[in-house]
């Protein structure tokens, strides 16, 4: 095929859509017919000194893609490919792109780095390429500096890209010399420091033998925190962004740098520019993430041998840290209230502060109630400001004891601030601690004698309704506050100081939903979640008012169905609401449905709603049908088999969600639906099981929907089985193999870090969940017999997980259970079977000596079961 490949990257970047459109078509053939040629050309493209950047660097962004993907089974498709290919053209094409390495033009380095990355990040765990990083370490002693950069660059995307198991530790010594010395004060290039500084940041993972010897880890400090003092901006920036990694991925390794560190960021803070000063707060804000995480997981309880020691940095740091993060707080913008995605000194250190009052608890409240005091009452809006947001942030760490005598003693104050400062600044940061205060001072849960009383109560909302009509970003805070408010009364009971403000309330917050500039500041998503807050933790005395919202709710759903012809922002802007909406009634649907005095009324409107809800999944928007699907679950699950009339024309929507794998939440949350029909419907759900069924089991077979969608698909199982019984005869044969398999591979999945064992832990109650339904589905059963063949493997499953001794409390109790139906379903032709069964004795008595309510409750009712089935 013969093109000219620059012309057709030039013309793919045309203003001209057709010309476009043509060029795009063009690549995308020359791909497809000819995929080494393709890659090829791209990679002479790139390497080519008289050829355009523009086309340059369309051609390395072509290739880059050509190589990875963000959907794991796109990536892995691309990885076969890119393997399958002819070993001398790939040598050709990697050949062109090292040597791109050396070009004049920074644009064409910098893509061809990304691109050596990626192929390697395929071939070096393949053992392909062996060559490469000795190639590349070899450039690092060139004299011109760009290969040199170039070269640095390179290496940190290949540590982003590979991972450390891969690489042998004499390559990784090489590695992380040639990127550090490159970071040395004495290299004079500052884009080379900068390249070698920023691919330290990506080479700290590999670095885990070099921390642990003292000599190594000094000189590596030592250069760091050197970088952080080069008088460029972006050098000291990328040396702070390696100090916060180096906090988290080396926290137990710091304690001889702190008092270093400590100068060096303070002095950051207070005099360098913002980019650099921010680092240098999210270096502290990192250290007491990783301190939480160690009380929380040892409960402050340590052993002198304990496997991660706390170091109580942030204690010892506290004189002279909470005054520097104060003076942060004076630095604010004066537009940030506006901006949702604003950042800045002031946001970062308020942060921060909130974070070590999490972390060290009431030893923080004298240290910063001073500066509150001092600036609460100052004219510059800055310092009142300031002192609110100080107060807002230690609200959470510190006891209630330590925190509610100042709040009692604050809260009138912030009621009149809210609507009495002059300073739109000041009322907003009132109304977020407000929320503050009612979100951890406000609750049953609460030891302390309560700080919202009677008295106080219509005060608070006639101040927050007031608020709720002031500029977007304050009534926003002021509906997130009321939204706190109500939560704190969900086990209220009875009797509910809001019920005699409820309506009230309930027209406030519809009156937001209105107002012109709702879209601003977030603010009508705001006041749709607040008034899902306050349905949800409302009492039975208001249940009429709710049901009174029914029609409102759905008459504005219906008003978003019939617009005409609306633009992309509009579709958009129409799209969100009736998200909004379908969650309202979501929430309605779930309060008045569970309340015996409303639910037959309330029924009523089932069919208007199903109509709506329907109507809805017309619009093709993935958020919007979630909430729909969500909204329909409840509705089955209050209209019970009487919702069996509205399947035929639900159901091809409900197969719909379970075919879509692109927007796999919308898949998951159908999925779960399945399960509420289940409930609902029970036997009167059979004919839909075949369609429901096949369904499942081809989402349990792709390999392009996302895992975490797979765990609730084994439990639907078990939700059919227990609704249709031993109708689930005919399914038997294709569950029970996909359950077998997935269970051996989730008992013996060694999971390497937390997110692979929740996973697998996900995965193994599902399985368990499944194996559940199906047991107790078929109990009293002419066809019980069937299962016999399954139990076996079901007990192998069970024994494999105990001897795992990795299972999580949720797993622990389903497994007993599971152990129990087994016992009561089969009875005594699984005795014989169960007496052999480890998990039968030990197991059994691990789980009845359990800490755990619930995993007692399920072992007693397990312990029974088994004594029947073993004593015939």
């Amino acid at each position: 095929m013969s093109l000219d490949v620059t012309q057709i990257l030039l013309s793919a970047q045309s203003a001209d859509g057709a010309i476009r459109k043509h060029a795009e078509e063009n690549l995308k053939q020359f791909q497809e017919q000819n995929l080494p040629g393709f890659l090829f050309a791209l990679s002479s493209e790139l390497a080519n000194e008289e050829k355009p950047e523009e086309s340059r660097r369309l051609a390395g962004l072509i290739l880059k893609n050509a190589l990875d993907a963000k959907e794991q089974h796109r990536k892995n498709e691309l990885f076969q490919r890119w393997l399958a290919l002819d070993a001398g053209a790939k040598a050709q094409i990697k050949a062109l792109l090292l040597q791109t390495l050396s070009s004049p033009v920074a644009s064409a380095r910098s893509t061809s780095s990304q691109v050596i990355a990626k192929v390697a990040g395929i071939e070096i765990p393949q053992q392909q390429w062996p060559e490469l990083i000795t190639s590349l370490l070899s450039n690092i002693h060139q004299v011109q500096p760009n290969v040199k950069q170039a070269t640095l660059e390179t290496l940190g995307y290949l540590c982003e890209e590979v991972s450390p198991e891969v690489v042998d530790q004499d390559q990784v010594n090489k590695i992380l010399t040639a990127v550090v010395q490159g970071m040395n004060a004495s290299e004079g290039n500052s884009d080379v420091r900068l390249a070698a500084t920023r691919a330290l940041y990506n080479a700290l993972g590999f670095a885990q033998v070099n921390f642990s010897n003292d000599m190594e880890r000094d000189y590596i400090m030592r250069v760091v925190c050197e970088a952080t003092q080069s008088p460029e901006v972006k050098i000291r920036q990328a040396a702070f962004e390696c100090l916060v990694a180096i906090s988290s991925t080396y926290y137990e390794k710091l304690a001889t740098y702190m008092q270093d560190i400590f100068n060096i960021t303070a002095k950051a803070v207070r005099g360098d520019e913002e980019s650099v000063a921010l680092q240098a707060i999210e270096f502290w804000s990192s250290i007491c993430d990783e301190e939480i995480d160690i009380l929380d997981e040892y409960s402050s309880e340590f052993t002198a041998d304990s496997d991660v020691p706390c170091y109580y940095f942030i204690k010892q740091a506290l004189p002279a840290l909470v005054p520097m993060l104060l003076e942060t707080l004076l630095k604010q913008e004066e537009d940030q209230d506006l901006d949702e995605g604003a950042w800045n000194l002031a946001m970062a250190g308020g942060t921060c502060l909130g974070l070590v009052a999490r972390t060290v608890g009431d030893d923080i409240v004298p240290l910063v109630m001073p500066f509150v005091e001092e600036n609460i009452t100052k004219p510059d809006w800055r310092h009142r400001e300031a002192a609110t947001y100080a107060f807002g942030s230690i609200l959470e760490g510190p006891s209630a004891d330590k925190l509610a005598p100042l709040v009692n003693v604050a809260l009138n104050f912030m009621l009149s601030a809210l609507v009495k400062d002059p300073s739109n600044h000041v009322k907003d940061t009132t109304a977020w601690t407000l929320g503050r205060i009612f979100e951890f001072l406000h609750g049953s849960a609460l030891e302390t004698a309560p700080i919202i009383t009677s008295e106080n109560c219509q005060q608070i909302l006639t101040v927050l309704l007031q608020s709720m009509k002031d500029v977007p970003n304050v009534a926003e805070k002021a509906c997130g506050a009321l939204y706190f408010l109500a939560q704190g009364y969900v086990d209220a009971g009875s009797a509910s100081p809001l019920a005699p403000f409820f309506q009230d309330i309930v027209q406030s917050l519809l009156f937001v939903t209105h107002r012109e500039d709702a879209g601003e500041s977030r603010l009508r998503t705001a006041a749709y979640e607040t008034l899902n807050e306050v349905v949800r933790c409302s009492i039975e005395e208001t249940g009429p008012i709710v049901m009174q919202l029914v029609p409102v709710i759905m008459m504005e759903l219906h008003q978003t169905l019939e617009a005409g012809k609306l633009s992309t922002d509009e579709r958009e802007k129409r799209s969100e609401l009736q998200g909004l909406l379908c969650g309202c009634l979501q929430v309605i649907i779930q309060k008045l449905g569970g309340m015996e005095s409303t639910k037959y009324s309330f029924l009523q409107y089932a069919d208007q709603m199903m109509e709506l809800f329907l109507r809805v999944f017309a619009c093709r928007n993935a958020t919007v049908h979630e909430e729909a699907m969500l909204a329909i679950g409840a509705l089955a699950y209050a209209a019970g088999p009487n919702f069996s009339k509205y399947m035929a024309q639900f159901y091809q929507y409900l197969e719909m969600g379970l075919q879509n794998f692109e927007e796999y939440q919308v898949c998951a949350i159908t999925v779960g639906v399945v399960g509420d029909l289940c409930r609902a419907l029970e036997d009167k759900i059979l004919p839909y099981c075949d369609g429901i069924m096949t369904q499942l089991l081809k989402d349990l077979s792709s390999n392009q929907l996302h895992r975490s969608v797979k765990p609730p698909i084994f439990s639907c199982f078990g939700d059919i089985a227990l609704a249709i019984g031993e109708n689930f005869e005919k399914y038997l044969i294709y569950a029970m193999p996909m359950l077998q398999s997935a269970a051996d591979l989730s008992a013996h999945t060694a999971a390497t870090d937390d997110e692979t064992l929740d996973y697998t832990n996900q995965l193994r109650n599902g399985i368990l969940e499944a194996y559940s339904g199906i047991l107790q589905g078929f109990k009293s059963s002419p066809k019980t017999q069937l299962l016999m063949q399954y139990a076996p493997h079901i007990l192998h499953f069970l024994d494999t997980l105990y001897n795992g001794k990795d299972m999580d409390d949720t797993v622990m109790k389903t497994a007993i259970g599971v152990l129990g139906d087994l016992a009561d379903t089969l009875g005594v032709h699984a005795g014989p079977l169960i007496n052999q069964s480890v998990s039968s004795k030990k197991f059994l008595d691990e789980c009845l000596a359990s800490d755990d309510p619930m995993i007692k409750e399920s072992a007693d009712w397990a312990r029974i079961a088994i004594s029947r089935a073993v004593s015939g």
